[in-house]
């Protein structure tokens, strides 16, 4: 996990991930800056082996890091420095709003390897592929605010992992989410702090909204992320204790930097 917070946290860094099956990483979304280069750093994980993204959605704690990746690995093109292709997969609009973002702030002379050894590839709504050793199915999560994609991956071993982005479950993605093995949802807050952090006025959820959700959809392992970031010293205890008021399976909170092992 490189980062686990929402979009104006401070005390940590905003939500995304690397998953490595393997066979490399596969990065999805970047944070809101260029702090995903530190987060890349401290994590220790080499811009040499990263060959796969996923953009869930254009909204700036997502997006803007994703701008850095690419000027960074454009930037090891250019000195010769990188071998193979960059493919970042995404909707349509995500897609379009990155391209924009990069040819106005990106040097041409990086600029110019997008296309060629930089890949942003549009997926559809059910849309399939493969990479790093795993099976991808892409989703529209019907969200509220703008559109947005999860996944789900069939990983080398048969177990299935679902990401639904940064907003709560939506029951017309059921067929995608159900039975997985590990299910990664957002939880803004505690239901008991709704008061404080108002998560249902921003479009989110609550850890005990998430663990009735996969109690609901018999998930095995539930991963909450996307949080506030004024509880953290005790938010892996006390998230995990509100969702299992509904949920029986495992519950993972992580902190930024935490490896979880699936």
């Amino acid at each position: 996990m490189l980062g686990t917070g929402s979009a104006l946290v401070t005390r940590c860094f905003n939500t995304c991930f690397v998953l490595n099956a393997g066979e490399g990483d596969f990065l999805v979304d970047a944070g809101g800056g260029n702090g995903i280069l530190a987060q890349f750093e401290k994590a220790g994980i080499d811009f040499h082996t990263l060959h796969h993204a996923f953009l869930t959605h254009g909204h700036t704690d997502h997006i803007l890091g994703m701008i850095w990746v690419v000027r960074r690995i454009a930037q090891m093109v250019y000195a010769d420095d990188y071998s193979g292709t960059f493919t970042v997969y995404g909707h349509d609009e995500a897609i379009e709003m990155l391209d924009a973002f990069c040819r106005m702030v990106i040097p041409s002379r990086f600029y110019r390897y997008i296309g060629e050894r930089l890949i942003f590839r549009t997926v559809a709504d059910g849309e399939e592929w493969d990479a790093v050793g795993c099976h991808f199915t892409a989703f529209d999560i019907h969200s509220d605010k703008t559109k947005q994609y999860g996944f789900n991956a069939i990983l080398p071993d048969g177990r299935k992992l679902v990401c639904l982005g940064d907003e709560p479950y939506n029951p017309v993605t059921e067929r995608y989410v159900k039975h997985c093995d590990w299910l990664m949802s957002e939880a803004f807050c505690l239901y008991a702090d709704r008061d404080v952090f108002k998560p249902y006025e921003k479009f989110h959820s609550t850890a005990l909204d998430a663990g009735r959700d996969a109690s609901k959809l018999d998930v095995k392992n539930l991963l909450l992320y996307h949080t506030e970031d004024r509880t953290l010293a005790t938010r892996a205890a006390t998230y995990s204790a509100e969702a299992k008021t509904h949920f029986t399976g495992r519950v993972v909170v992580p902190d930024d930097l935490e490896v979880v092992i699936l």
